[in-house]
């Protein structure tokens, strides 16, 4: 009777590694939550932006090149200019 009860419990370590994991992946699933939350958000304010008349793709653009290094943005714009006037666009 004594093998069977020992069969039957876990090594405290794997435990710990259960109750880790456990936790590692509620957390995920907790953030994910959160993740999907603002992305709602964030859609509602450009829909809102919309109802009040702006253009959307822009904002979109501004949100992106802020997000840009301020020397990185400038030699892309630097280059998209060199290629239109190429072009004649300019």
């Amino acid at each position: 009777m004594a093998i069977a009860t020992a069969v039957n419990e876990e090594a405290p370590a794997t435990k710990f590694a259960k109750d880790q994991l456990r936790s590692i992946i509620e957390r995920i699933e907790r953030l994910e939550e959160e993740k999907k939350a603002i992305s709602d958000d964030i859609r509602d304010v450009y829909a809102e932006s919309k109802g009040n008349g702006f253009d959307v793709k822009a904002l979109r653009t501004i949100v992106r090149l802020r997000k840009q290094d301020p020397n990185e943005r400038a030699e892309a714009e630097t280059i998209l200019e060199t290629y239109m006037q190429a072009l004649g666009m300019l």
